[in-house]
Parts: structure tokens; sequence; C-alpha cells
């Protein structure tokens, strides 16, 4: 009885797949995947690999631009843009918290397969969206295995500590008021535009005060793809890491496009 006991265990067992005994992810999204941008034109590699993540062109996909100006916001409703050509799209905004928190401003979130922030400044983002009903509802489609996207600063909104956040101007890379993003991605702060705005250093100072922190800096036209506890670099060009060490004389070391980074031994694939 005992043979056939274990032999039927070793069957069950044989039967289950492996995945079923990964740990769960630490770092990046258990369930779904994130395309963080670094800014400036995004390349067809880039979106359509969201739009794939997100179920195809069909897919039902949430545009937020709450992090842009007024000014800006008020263009895009009036202009009514297909973001990447999606034929499926609902426009989210307020700035209004209490309205974050209502059942019929977050329903289209229900019905979504994927999130795309857009840019601007990320402090909006966190007075508008930060522990209301809407950020619940972003986790849950994580959960479902959506995709959340989003560039400049759609991107360092992502992460779980949040860089250049002060009101008063984008230089200042550590706020107080403002360090906490929406968390998609732990124990990393994420930079953008680092290329074109001389930005590779400028992690140096937060992981210097957040040694737990991994930092990473996107070019722009470049993006990293989340699954799990591993990313991917895709579109044009570099991603720097900021690790608290030393590289050849420098504070980061960069990675190129195809490459992989292993987020919780912090190492290249």
């Amino acid at each position: 009885m005992r043979k056939f006991i274990n032999l039927f265990v070793l069957v069950v067992l044989a039967a289950v797949p492996l995945a079923a005994f990964s740990p769960v992810s630490k770092i990046g999204p258990a369930k779904g995947s994130l395309v963080i941008v670094g800014g400036g034109k995004v390349p067809v590699s880039i979106s359509d690999r969201f739009i794939a993540l997100a179920g195809g062109p069909n897919a039902h996909i949430v545009y937020i631009p709450t992090a842009a100006e007024d000014q800006g916001i008020s263009k895009i409703y009036d202009d009514h843009p297909s973001l990447f050509g999606l034929r499926n799209l609902t426009v989210l905004h307020t700035r209004n918290r209490n309205e974050s928190n209502t059942e019929a401003f977050v329903a289209p979130l229900r019905k979504a397969t994927g999130i795309w922030f857009g840019g601007g400044r990320q402090w909006r983002l966190v007075d508008s969206y930060l522990d209301t009903l809407v950020h619940k509802e972003m986790l849950k489609l994580l959960e479902r295995g959506g995709v959340i996207g989003g560039t400049s600063a759609g991107a360092s909104i992502q992460a779980s500590y949040m860089v250049r956040g002060a009101r008063e101007g984008n230089t200042v890379m550590m706020a107080k008021g403002y360090e906490t993003g929406l968390g998609f991605i732990r124990q990393v702060a994420i930079d953008q535009h680092i290329n074109t705005r001389k930005r590779e250093n400028d992690l140096q100072e937060v992981i210097t005060a957040h040694p737990e922190l991994l930092g990473i800096g996107l070019y722009e036209s470049t993006a990293i793809v989340v699954r799990g506890d591993q990313f991917e670099v895709i579109g044009e060009g570099k991603v720097a890491i900021t690790d608290g060490k030393q590289h050849a004389g420098k504070p980061y070391y960069l990675l190129n496009v195809g490459q992989r980074f292993d987020l919780k031994k912090r190492q290249q694939k």
C-alpha cells in the first residue's frame, strides 16, 4: 500500500508544471509584465512588444496622461488620439483623489489588459493615484496577467522608490513626500532620459543614501521588459545599472539591447 501511495505521489508531481515550484517574485510582478521606457520616441520594437503582451491590437488599453500639464491633456482629449494605433483605447485622467476612489472611474481598468502612462511630471501621478482604488486596480491587472507600460515620468512612477518627484523641478533626485512610486517593480529606482540629459551619474546619489536599492537608468527610445525577477533590454539604446559599486571608474555599467538581467542576483544573465 505504501509503495502504491509513493508511486501515486510521484505521478502527480510529474504532472505539475515546473513553474508551479518557482519561488514567488520578490522584485518584478509575479504575474503580468512591465514595459518601462526612457522617454523620447517610442520605436515600433517597443510599442509592438507592449501590444503583444496586452493581447494584440484589439486589446482593451487604458491610457493615463495625468503626468502631463493640463494644457497637454486638453490637447489629448481634443485630438482623440489612438495610442500606437490601438482600437480599444480609453483615456483615464483626474486630478481628484476622491474620484480615483470611485467605482465608476475605475471601471475601465477592470476590463483592461494593458495600461500606458504618458510622460510629464511623476508627482502628478502620485497626487492623483497613489494608494487609491485606481492603484489597487492596476495591481489587479498585473495579477491577471496584464501589462503596464509607460515612458519618462511613466517609467519612474512604476518603481517602489521614485526619483525626481519634487514639485519644484526635476533636478531634485530625492524629494521628501514624493519618494514612493506605485511599486510595480520593487527595490529599485528608475531614471529616464539619461543619455540626452546627461543623467548617467545621477542615480549614485540615491543608491548611496539607499544602498538596498538598485538604480536603473534608461536611454531614450529604450525599454526594459520586466517579467518576474528579470528584465530584457529592447529598443534602440542602453540601460545603466547603478549598484553601489565602481565599474572602470564609473558608478554604473551599461547593458545593450538584447541583454537580460537578473534583478534578484543583480547581475546580467
